[in-house]
């Protein structure tokens, strides 16, 4: 799999001839100036909940990409009052085959709201199990115990929420790693605001002192897994 990082937790992962962008936030992005989001390829948006910091270009690239939004119903349901065309409206629990992919929304423990203050219904993240394995995309989340439920998709890797303040910290990050079995994770929902800033040197230190790697690659730049 290749895992491009577009900045906060907008990341695109290429997998199985599907290109996966999750979480939108490009334009408002001070520290991602110098994504294109234009030129993106994508084929599925996975949207985790309505905040602004994670749809703010999701309507546009939709549009231009002709991709596949998939969310919860209210957030699907929503895209398409806007125009989008092509929407999977889920809710946690559920999952929709897409291609080669099967894409599950799994529970998140944060606060959903869309930007015209609408109701974004329950958030979650996404498990996505291809032929080249499974992920997580975390979403912004908490840690939860629900999370040793995931251990049973033997995910190669996570994306998970290290910025605290808003989501989970680098400590209960560690603790959702082993819950899941996960060995690498890439953070996601740091450093974007002041509030989340963290210290990157600490956090990897911390995550290594666990026996686990974190993986932070700089914005714009792509990792294979």
């Amino acid at each position: 799999m290749r895992i491009t990082n577009y900045g906060h937790s907008c990341m695109g992962v290429r997998t199985a001839g599907h290109d996966l962008l999750f979480d939108p936030f490009i334009s408002g992005n001070p520290l991602a100036k110098a994504v294109d989001a234009a030129h993106i390829p994508v084929t599925e948006i996975l949207v985790t909940h309505g905040h602004g910091d994670h749809v703010l270009d999701a309507e546009a690239i939709a549009k231009r990409s002709e991709a596949t939004l998939i969310s919860n119903y209210e957030i699907a349901s929503w895209f398409e009052k806007k125009g989008v065309q092509r929407t999977i409206g889920l809710n946690l629990g559920g999952g929709v085959t897409v291609g080669k992919l099967r894409v599950k929304y799994v529970i998140a423990l944060h606060s959903s709201e869309l930007p015209d203050g609408s109701y974004g219904g329950n958030p979650g993240g996404f498990v996505v199990s291809g032929p080249e394995g499974a992920f997580l995309h975390a979403g912004d989340t908490a840690l939860t115990q629900d999370m040793q439920l995931l251990k049973r998709f033997n995910l190669k890797f996570a994306m998970l929420p290290i910025g605290d303040h808003f989501t989970m910290g680098v400590d209960d990050a560690i603790i959702a790693a082993q819950y899941m079995g996960v060995q690498k994770v890439i953070g996601i929902h740091y450093n974007t605001f002041p509030p989340i800033t963290i210290d990157t040197a600490k956090a990897k230190a911390a995550f290594a002192e666990a026996g686990l790697e974190l993986l932070l690659p700089e914005i714009g730049t792509t990792i294979e897994i």
